[in-house]
């Protein structure tokens, strides 16, 4: 399978099996739209047509024996390898939990308006706080279930967890003393609103936390209309301040502040930057998932402004490379040296098996945004997964288990998407969004292109 796209400029085909990107000329270009269905002299015909010069046939001619010797090297129109092992990849591959999302906090101290935790309360549960002993029987059923992986990863969730910090700070020093004695590694993450976050959590996290992900929406009025405190108030002066402290505290790495942009801002570019002006060099901004009924939610009809704006952005990220005003946008980073991951590409996003969520009680669920709904309860830290058919249902939602997934150039690349958007928005995991696979496929494309044009920026200065 290929895909052919032209943005800003490029003429870009990528070679979807082989994740083979290749930049070509208007006369390559169109050759690959014809090749698998015309012969050779059809193509050349056709083609010729349309580029009159004497001199473009036999560049036409050359063109089409490159094509060709592309082909021959499995680099475009490569074929599928995977798709007849993946039934058996899926049944009998082992199941090894690398991750655990804890939700340390079912409590939040802000009202935001989209948000699918409802609080914190997550589709009505108790309020309430993970104690310390259940957040330890939830590292040791991590470290008890990781198999020989040495890097394990625990995500502080909530809510907010700094609600519950004291608890946060003894089970990282839990966890730090049963590493040399088990040959694990914890990466700790938390995600924070900013709220309660002082120097001291600053300090902590700066020698404790691997990544920490700070929740702004970018613009002080966008920030404020959806993300007050509880009690209404404004939120984005409060926060902001420490942001930026805490941003430069980690030398702009190993952070990200992550926003969320709805029908009030399809034009988010301005927020990503806004952020990129305050000094934050990595951003993510996403489009929100909510019911069609929420005068917030993204519509069909809002795709094209949207995928506009993605354009608007890559434009100015690459009118900003390598300057000091560069910075990193999540969606647009995809590594294209090696191809697809091929165990990505088998396996999906790793929720329900790799990556489990632990309610404050030591529910285990899929994922964060499944917790809440009982049919995907799957036991819990002391019994471990009972909930089998579930956990099997997971194992093998990947992309080629989903219809919608099996013409889809950007399957290997997002490997079949958010299962619980899937499930939310067509009643099985094995479902799809659609308007997330729309944008998911847009933001694939600025990536592409971006990083073309940084490689012919990069080969200029040579």
């Amino acid at each position: 399978m290929v895909h052919q796209y032209k943005n800003n400029g490029y003429n870009i085909v990528l070679d979807v099996q082989s994740g083979a990107i290749h930049v070509v000329d208007d006369i390559t270009y169109d050759l690959i739209s014809l090749f698998e269905d015309k012969t050779r002299e059809e193509a050349v015909k056709e083609v010729s047509s349309k580029y009159k010069s004497v001199s473009a046939v036999k560049d036409i001619e050359e063109a089409y024996y490159e094509i060709q010797s592309l082909v021959d090297e499995k680099v475009l129109f490569s074929p599928d390898i995977y798709e007849e092992r993946i039934e058996e990849f899926s049944k009998n591959r082992p199941v090894v939990v690398k991750a655990l999302c804890l939700h340390i906090a079912h409590d939040c101290n802000l009202a935001c308006r989209y948000c699918f935790a409802d609080e914190g309360t997550y589709n009505g549960q108790k309020r309430e706080l993970m104690p310390y002993e259940v957040g330890k029987r939830a590292l040791d059923f991590l470290i008890e279930n990781s198999g020989n992986r040495h890097n394990l990863e625990v995500d502080f969730f909530g809510g907010e967890p700094t609600l519950n910090w004291k608890v946060v700070e003894d089970l990282v020093k839990y966890g730090r003393s049963r590493e040399e004695e088990t040959g694990k590694k914890f990466r700790f993450t938390v995600t924070t609103n900013g709220m309660l976050l002082n120097d001291e959590m600053m300090d902590f996290c700066n020698r404790e936390m691997h990544n920490v992900v700070l929740s702004v929406d970018g613009r002080k009025e966008i920030h404020d209309m959806m993300r007050p405190s509880r009690g209404g108030q404004p939120t984005y002066d409060i926060i902001m301040p420490k942001f930026k402290k805490f941003a430069e505290s980690r030398h702009q790495e190993k952070y990200y502040v992550r926003g969320t942009f709805t029908r009030n801002n399809l034009d988010f570019s301005k927020d990503v930057i806004s952020l990129a002006n305050e000094g934050f060099k990595q951003i993510s901004m996403e489009p929100v998932v909510a019911p069609p009924e929420a005068d917030y939610a993204i519509r069909e009809e809002d795709v094209p402004v949207i995928k506009e704006q993605y354009d608007i952005l890559a434009k100015e990220m690459l009118r900003r490379y390598k300057t000091s005003e560069d910075f990193n946008f999540f969606h647009f980073m995809i590594d294209l040296e090696g191809g697809p991951c091929v165990y990505k590409r088998l396996s999906g996003c790793g929720s329900g098996t790799e990556y489990l969520a632990v309610t404050p009680r030591g529910d285990l669920y899929p994922c964060h945004q499944f917790v809440g709904n009982e049919k995907f309860k799957m036991g819990d830290i002391w019994k471990g997964v009972q909930n089998i058919a579930i956990r099997d249902k997971f194992k093998c939602a990947n992309v080629y288990a989903k219809p919608e997934c099996r013409n889809c150039f950007a399957r290997f690349y997002c490997s079949g998407g958010c299962q619980a958007n899937a499930y939310n928005f067509s009643g099985d995991i094995l479902g799809n969004y659609p308007i997330g696979c729309e944008l998911q496929r847009k933001r694939i494309e600025c990536a592409i292109m971006l990083k073309a044009a940084e490689a012919e920026i990069d080969e200029a200065h040579k």
